[in-house]
């Protein structure tokens, strides 16, 4: 069968998925993309994200779309320093100017905390010839060299098989490839976002984490919407037939596809479970609020919003 040609709407948004995917992961995708950086960090002290004052420091520059900059505070393993600090960026597209950018960047840290500072680069485009590791100017015998560790993803899944990974970060990974891969090619899509699906389920992971990293799959591999139908009650099938116990709002809602009547309530009910799941306390007000909403497709919206916001009073801003 010819596979079918579609043009999302939209452009993945590749960044915000990562924000959320580094922010919950971290240590796992250190694991897979740096493991000799993982193995120096005392994860048993804890980590500390310092996104507020990264932008305080690189407030001139443009940040835009296609990049994603994480400033970690972490503890040595071998504990010669208090704290370090960590600069993690995430470049999904090929950037001339990037080998000065973070050595400027990471002059500016070093100087504004006077903390040693080491500089991580994931290389998340699609251009298998892009691949800076260094930044160098020289001048009459004045030479600075700037060298930094990278992860590029296309060449990581030549090394490492993503698809039987234990690690979570690869179902991840897959799914950006995916996403990339399988632009407007919405059978190939189809089948990349169920692969990885049922992976989660054959990691035995808790049921919290089946439900982000599935958030995070549905926020990279995106499905027109007769697709998604299809696709969510495919899920629903298999946990019921494999008996598991952590469906999640978005498979029970597609108990109610196609029915008129109960959907509303079906809705409503998938938006605050979502919330609740991501964010754990709902405000009254807002529980409120959404269960006197009606309209289906706003609804429907909503759910969308409540899968991809990055805090509750974001959502609230949308309703």
């Amino acid at each position: 069968m010819a596979a079918i040609r579609w043009r999302m709407s939209e452009n993945t948004d590749y960044d915000g998925a990562w924000k959320e995917a580094l922010e919950g992961y971290l240590r796992p995708f250190l694991e897979l993309c740096f493991p000799a950086v993982a193995e120096e960090i005392d994860w048993e002290a804890g980590i500390t994200f310092l996104d507020k004052e990264l932008q305080e420091v690189v407030r001139d520059a443009d940040l835009g779309k296609q990049r994603v900059d994480k400033l970690v505070r972490v503890r040595r393993e071998d504990g010669e320093e208090e704290w370090v600090l960590l600069h993690i960026e995430v470049q999904a597209q090929p950037e001339g100017a990037l080998p000065l950018r973070l050595y400027q960047y990471h002059h500016r840290l070093v100087d504004r905390y006077g903390q040693r500072c080491a500089t991580l680069v994931i290389f998340a485009d699609e251009e298998e010839g892009w691949h800076p590791q260094r930044f160098v100017s020289e001048l009459w015998g004045c030479r600075i060299a700037f060298e930094f560790p990278t992860c590029k993803l296309v060449e990581l899944a030549g090394r490492v098989d993503l698809q039987t990974s234990p690690n979570v970060a690869a179902v991840v990974i897959a799914a950006h490839l995916a996403a990339q891969r399988a632009r407007g090619d919405v059978e190939a899509r189809m089948e990349w976002k169920w692969t990885l699906t049922r992976r989660l389920y054959e990691l035995g992971l808790e049921k919290r984490d089946v439900q982000e990293l599935f958030r995070l799959i549905d926020w990279l591999i995106r499905l027109p919407d007769e697709k998604e139908v299809e696709f969510r009650q495919k899920v629903t099938e298999y946990e019921e037939q494999n008996a598991m116990p952590h469906i999640t709002s978005i498979e029970r809602l597609s108990r109610q596809e196609g029915r008129r009547e109960g959907r509303q309530e079906a809705l409503q009910e998938a938006v605050l479970e979502t919330l609740e799941v991501r964010f754990v306390t709902v405000p009254d007000g807002l529980r409120e609020v959404v269960e006197t909403i009606s309209d289906v497709e706003h609804l429907g919206r909503l759910f969308r919003h409540a899968i991809v916001c990055t805090d509750i009073e974001k959502f609230t801003r949308a309703l």
